[in-house]
């Protein structure tokens, strides 16, 4: 962008002045001498160093027996310069009486409009990755690292794998890592758009390059270097800018048949005006130079240069507003895929759940208080490593009850657990365990009945007499899960739920999300097979999953979107992240890559259609019959304008709203 900045700059004040100086109303209409030479200075610097990529594009691309839109530029500006400079140094040869016009001012003037839309083409690469280069700007330069017992100020890439790390109110958290001990609030916005700062204890992952909001905690560095998020995530937005979509090759090979015909159209408007044309020649020129400048008129206003800004100026911004989004797309093919999607496979556990047990239901007997029923099986449970037991103990923590000790503890393998507690003996476990018990359920058996056939997992609390209740865990839905699924189906979508858990689990979950289709037990290695049967369907599949075991589904789907808080493995299967782990974020991805598509679509048509309309006009088509010549200097100012406008076009990407 700076090299692009530093010709522009030359550029248009260096062809402004040509311009002036071409349009002055000199007495007689003839300009002094040294106003050629003065023109020519100005015009050899902007044609030759400004305009000198476009010689090297063009020559690289006949090297290749090939052509692309430099060629069209070169050739064009180099038809009204050397014109020029010929009727410069010979000027009885252009103009009998000696006045040959010049057209400095058309050359020079078209490489400045060019330059100014591939300007605003960096420009725009530029402002699609504002949100990257922010993120890239938090990285701090320091970490404080505790060695040998004393903390010292290291630079941030001498910080190992393994290192203890402190952090204090208002710095920023050098690496990822996992809290050792102390706790605060981190603002992890930058990084996964969540306004909202995030409580950390010990146990909790964070995230390098995001803000420590309140207290002082230390944790051990587990991702450093290229391997923490924040460099994953300026990894995948750079390939994204980097790869080239099926539509871009589209572009690409209509250039390369249009450039060579505009050329033979150009020659044919020169020959057919040079041949046919004495009766209309203006005056004070001859037919040479009347049929050169419809030449020159002709390869310009044809120029395609819009035509290849149209498809990655419009990736560039949107990719950006993904990554804004915390959508982060690969590339181009990514986004052109999502566009044409018929169906989405939907992994249950930690992309539509969230991963981990929860308690859903709390069902006392009779004589029983539900919140004694908790607090007696978190008082149980308090020492337990199982899953299911550390939900009872969180949900009687999330309500502030206050546990006693429990004595004599015993794990009763695949049944439940026992312990003594305020001189009872208590049993918390399967149905099983309470049969085993000689424990009648009583009415407490109907719950049951309706709690396993809702997926959940009944947890009975009894004492040494009776039973006392039941609780029910379950991986409860995501926040928005509902809502996901509405949005994708109304978008016109199959949704698939994919799962590897019992036929009855993943029943219940698909009937309360609406899905109709259910995939349960699948194995692994299975999950990819069921994608390529869908697709061998004519489908086209997105698979959405979080885990190791979703990454052979995940890369061999037509999309992959991986949900951000989930696995590397899953992460560098897709093509597609969502850094929030929200699974709304699937339909604003998919709409993302439906308006960035038909905003290619845009781009190309009218790229296309203007520069085809109006070569009858260059080519002087109009002239005999109504007098109206296109100049190439305004030629050159109207291509220009269409590439702008592509450009302001990929820009309103940036109002996208999801």
């Amino acid at each position: 962008l700076s090299r692009l900045r530093s010709r522009l700059f030359f550029s248009i004040p260096a062809a402004g002045v040509v311009m002036v100086l071409s349009m002055v109303p000199w007495p007689g209409h003839v300009p002094p001498a040294w106003v050629g030479w003065l023109m020519l200075a100005l015009a050899t610097p902007v044609q030759f160093w400004a305009g000198g990529s476009f010689y090297a594009q063009a020559w690289a691309a006949a090297r290749h027996g090939t052509t692309n839109m430099s060629t069209l530029i070169a050739f064009g500006t180099s038809a009204a310069f050397f014109y020029s400079l010929v009727a410069l140094l010979f000027p009885t040869a252009i103009a009998p009486e000696g006045h040959a016009p010049l057209y400095f001012d058309t050359s020079a003037a078209i490489i400045a409009l060019i330059l100014l839309g591939r300007t605003l083409e960096a420009r725009a690469k530029g402002q699609a990755s504002q949100a990257i280069r922010r993120l890239v700007g938090l990285r701090p330069r320091t970490a404080r690292v505790v060695r040998d017992g004393t903390e010292v100020d290291l630079p941030i890439d001498d910080v190992q794998v393994g290192d203890v790390v402190v952090v204090r109110p208002g710095e920023k958290i050098p690496v990822d890592g996992e809290v050792l001990d102390g706790a605060s609030a981190v603002d992890e916005s930058m990084v996964t758009g969540e306004s909202i700062p995030v409580e950390k204890h010990p146990g909790d992952l964070v995230i390098g390059a995001t803000l420590n909001r309140t207290g002082t905690f230390r944790f051990r560095a587990t991702r450093v270097g290229k391997e923490t998020m924040l460099a994953q995530i300026i990894r995948l937005v750079e390939e994204a800018q980097a790869r080239k979509a099926p539509i871009q090759h589209l572009a690409d090979v209509v250039a390369s048949y249009f450039v060579p015909a505009v050329i033979a159209i150009a020659l044919l408007t020169f020959l057919g005006w040079y041949a046919f044309g004495s009766a209309y020649v203006p005056a004070g020129q001859t037919r040479f130079t009347f049929a050169l400048l419809l030449f020159v008129a002709v390869v310009i206003i044809a120029c395609p240069c819009s035509l290849g800004l149209a498809t990655p100026t419009a990736i560039l911004v949107g990719t950006g507003k993904g990554a804004e989004l915390g959508i982060l797309i690969r590339g181009g093919e990514a986004l052109q895929i999502a566009e044409r999607l018929d169906a989405v496979i939907l992994d249950k556990t930690g992309t539509l759940t969230r991963g981990e047990p929860w308690v859903t239901d709390i069902i006392p007997a009779g004589g029983v208080d539900s919140t004694e029923l908790l607090r007696l099986a978190a008082s149980v449970e308090r020492g337990s490593e199982h899953p299911l037991g550390e939900a009872v103990v969180r949900e009687a923590q999330a309500q502030g009850l206050a546990l006693a000790p429990a004595q004599e503890f015993e794990a009763l393998a695949g049944r439940g657990v026992r312990a003594r507690v305020e001189e009872r003996t208590l049993w918390l476990g399967s149905p099983r365990l309470l049969a085993e018990r000689g424990l009648d359920l009583g009415p407490l058996q109907d719950a049951v009945q309706r709690l396993t056939e809702a997926g959940k997992t009944p947890l009975c609390v009894a004492d040494e007499s009776r039973a006392l209740g039941v609780l029910a865990v379950a991986d409860t839905l995501k926040p928005g899960a509902a809502e996901a699924v509405a949005r994708l189906r109304q978008m016109g979508l199959e949704v698939v739920l994919l799962t590897g858990d019992n036929r009855r689990t993943a029943g219940a979950v698909a009937r309360e999300l609406g899905i109709d289709r259910v995939l349960a037990e699948v194995l692994p290695g299975e999950k990819a097979e069921e994608v390529r049967r869908l697709q061998a369907e004519g489908k086209r599949v997105a698979m959405v999953g979080d885990g190791i075991n979703d990454a052979p589904a995940l890369a061999a789907a037509d999309i992959g979107i991986a949900i951000g808080t989930g696995t590397d493995v899953a992460i560098e299967s897709s093509d597609i992240t969502l850094v929030r782990g929200d699974v709304r974020s699937i339909a604003d991805a998919i709409a993302l890559s439906r308006a960035t598509m038909r905003t290619i679509r845009q781009n190309l048509f009218w790229s296309f259609f203007y520069n085809s309309a109006l070569i009858p006009l260059a080519a002087g088509a109009l002239y005999p019959s109504f007098g109206i010549l296109l100049n190439p200097m305004f030629a050159a100012a109207a291509m220009a304008f269409s590439s702008v406008s592509v450009v302001l076009n990929s820009l309103r990407l940036r109002r996208f709203r999801a």
